[in-house]
């Protein structure tokens, strides 16, 4: 990101970009940066999209063997194409060689970097990797985001914003601009703000809720439920979501006596280094026994429903009731 950044401002570009990885709202924001940079706006004549599967890189490479329209360059934007994962050896040959007035911007959620696309890009080119952002860097954005509306935030509630939201930038954004429209005439964003407008994701519903299964909460955990089946989740995705929980904090428990740290636990177990902080912290309040046996006796219950033996949502509060009794 920092060379683009650094070409954006001195006006040099490549031929061809790729931005990739999961975190969505940076690839947005700079895939509209360096368009905006490139073409002067309104140009529509000189700008291509597009999107998905199947697209004919015979049809790409006639558009940037046309010249551009009055222009220095012709841009062409292609997203979530697959070439960087499956073979496209036509569209690779065609990009070491192509004209100066053509620029390819390919916007991907996944890349093969063996792939012979992949490898050609970066050898001609520019490759950004747009993964999640760890939890330091989103905290400087959260507070420059607010910044920027005239308000204010702590820190530890621009924390609080995150546990409940996610890691997510793209739906972090959408929270906070129900924040500002919460909070107008307001200066500081409080967490009773948040707490009153923000959508909690449900991995953070349930992982609340395995928290209070842990600290024999039952009617908190309960109440977590309750919520759940109030935003139409279906009973058996809830047991499936706590389970699944349930095995994550088995798999951390495994690493953290491995001596595994939490950037290799994040990497290992696909978790967002901000996420596997607080796995590591709750896997500490069970026993590995513990674990495995909750994980059977959620496809205990599981079994149960599918042999019409017990109501789906009578299942889950059993299951829930159980494990929090004190």
């Amino acid at each position: 990101m920092k060379n683009i950044n650094e070409q954006i401002k001195t006006g040099q570009f490549k031929k061809v970009y790729l931005l990739w990885g999961e975190e969505a709202y940076l690839k947005r924001q700079y895939r509209d940066r360096l368009t905006k940079a490139m073409l002067p706006e309104g140009d529509t004549v000189n700008y291509a999209r597009y999107e998905g599967k199947g697209i004919e890189p015979e049809k790409l490479i006639d558009l940037a063997e046309t010249m551009p329209f009055f222009a220095e360059r012709r841009l062409i934007v292609v997203e979530n194409s697959g070439f960087f994962k499956t073979s496209s050896p036509k569209l690779a040959d065609y990009i070491r060689t192509m004209p100066d007035t053509a620029c390819f911007l390919f916007v991907e959620d996944e890349v093969d970097k063996r792939g012979k696309m992949y490898k050609t890009v970066k050898e001609t080119g520019c490759v950004s990797e747009m993964g999640r952002q760890d939890e330091k860097t989103l905290l400087y954005w959260i507070a420059g985001q607010i910044r920027r509306e005239g308000k204010k935030i702590r820190e530890s509630v621009a924390r609080h914003l995150l546990s409940r939201v996610g890691t997510d930038m793209e739906l972090l954004e959408k929270e906070l601009e129900k924040l500002y429209s919460y909070t107008l005439g307001k200066e500081e964003i409080t967490a009773e703000d948040i707490d009153a407008v923000c959508t909690a994701q449900i991995t953070n519903k349930i992982f609340d809720m395995v928290e209070a299964v842990a600290a024999k909460r039952q009617k908190e955990a309960l109440s977590y439920y309750y919520d759940l089946l109030a935003l139409k989740e279906p009973p058996m995705r809830i047991l499936y979501l706590l389970s699944r929980q349930f095995r994550l904090l088995l798999e951390v428990k495994e690493m953290m006596k491995q001596g595994y740290d939490k950037s290799q636990i994040a990497k290992t177990a696909k978790l967002h280094p901000f996420a596997a902080g607080k796995y590591m912290k709750q896997c500490r309040d069970f026993t590995k026994s513990q674990l495995k046996e909750i994980m059977e006796e959620a496809a205990g219950y599981e079994e149960l429903v599918k042999t019409g033996c017990l109501n789906d949502r009578m299942s889950v509060e059993l299951f829930i009731v159980k494990y929090s009794l004190a």
